[in-house]
């Protein structure tokens, strides 16, 4: 349950925007990274206060700092206070049982998302809550544990690839995100091997194993969509380009990522149609293979009715029985029932029933 719902209860009759950590402390310490880049010029470093990034807030090139760990509360209130952001974005970055989202302030967007990633050891897909502030000039990102799939987009920024460094604070966002939905297709390829081979164990040999495997699967598409679906939305308001922050040229970009998330949504639907016919498959695999044990069974108990009749009537033990003194009595007996069932056989096969 609770990689369905954050657990909340420590917030209940607080006033709006009280900052509660909810959430995993996923590291000991808070790290801050900051990266100022423009079109001729690049630095990339680790601060040790939070104040070190305040000069660059209204500086002309973009500056991208990086936030993680959301325990330490004192850093996102001087965070929120020095950039002038709500409270009530606060108590979101620090709740992390947020829904993806997007909301549109006043000289700047805020964004909830969820960085997916699938732990092979567990055989799940664990979710990370991503905060995203975006200003005209800066971009402040938010997020629980130091593993993330944002490197291509440091490396991007540090080679000077593309069009990083000549876009602004939008473009970066764009590129975080298509780096998050970027994530969502390996695993969706992760799935679908599982899927696949879990249709041949199906076809070949299905045991309970196989339905408890299908249950699993099933349970983290239902994770996944859980954490995917609201996706669409945000991406969508994102790239109708109603916010000044967001140039026609960045909202170009993030229509191609709304299609992908789209896709995704569609790939994640048509597993999880796959999964409910391979129950269905399973049920009708067992009742089959019922039904065959109980035809064997039901054909025995044909053959050996008229032979247990026989049986019965010479094992009476009457006094006066003609065939109880005939020499060939027992062996005659033996032959009825030897024919009898061999007719029964052949009756069986003609109507293919064996």
């Amino acid at each position: 349950m609770p990689r369905f719902m954050k657990r909340a209860s420590e917030t209940v009759g607080l006033a709006p925007g009280t900052l509660v950590h909810i959430g995993d402390k996923k590291t000991e310490q808070v790290r801050l990274s900051l990266i100022e880049y423009g079109a001729t010029h690049f630095q990339e470093k680790s601060i040790e206060t939070v104040e070190e990034s305040f000069p660059s807030k209204d500086e002309p090139s973009v500056t991208w700092v990086n936030i993680t760990g959301l325990h330490d509360l004192d850093v996102i209130e001087k965070v929120g206070k020095h950039f002038n952001l709500h409270p009530l974005i606060l108590e979101d970055i620090v709740n992390t049982g947020q829904r993806p989202k997007m909301e549109d302030y006043e000289g700047y967007l805020f964004a909830v998302l969820k960085m997916l990633r699938y732990d092979q050891e567990e055989d799940q897909v664990n979710a990370e809550q991503v905060g995203l502030v975006v200003g005209p000039n800066y971009l402040l990102s938010f997020q629980e544990s130091p593993e993330d799939v944002f490197d291509p987009v440091r490396e991007r920024l540090r080679k000077g690839k593309g069009r990083s460094r000549k876009a602004g604070s939008d473009y970066l966002a764009y590129a975080l995100v298509d780096a998050l939905v970027d994530e969502y297709f390996l695993i969706l390829e992760i799935f679908g091997e599982k899927i696949e081979s879990m249709e041949e164990e199906l076809v070949a040999n299905a045991t309970r194993q196989t339905l408890q495997r299908i249950h699993d699967m099933k349970r983290e598409m239902i994770f996944f969509r859980k954490q995917v679906w609201p996706l669409r939305e945000l991406i969508g308001a994102l790239s109708k380009g109603e916010s000044p922050l967001v140039h026609e040229s960045t909202s170009i970009y993030l229509r191609d990522v709304h299609d992908h998330t789209i896709q995704i949504i569609d790939t994640i639907e048509s597993f999880r149609d796959m999964l409910s016919g391979m129950i269905d498959m399973y049920l009708s695999t067992i009742s089959n293979k019922m039904n065959e044990i109980m035809k064997v069974l039901t054909i025995i108990a044909t053959i050996f009715i008229p032979l247990t009749f026989v049986a019965g009537i010479y094992g009476m033990n009457f006094r006066y029985m003609p065939e109880l003194e005939w020499r060939w009595g027992y062996f005659m007996a033996l032959g009825v029932m030897l024919v009898i069932a061999v007719l029964l056989l052949s009756f069986f096969k003609k109507r293919k029933w064996l």
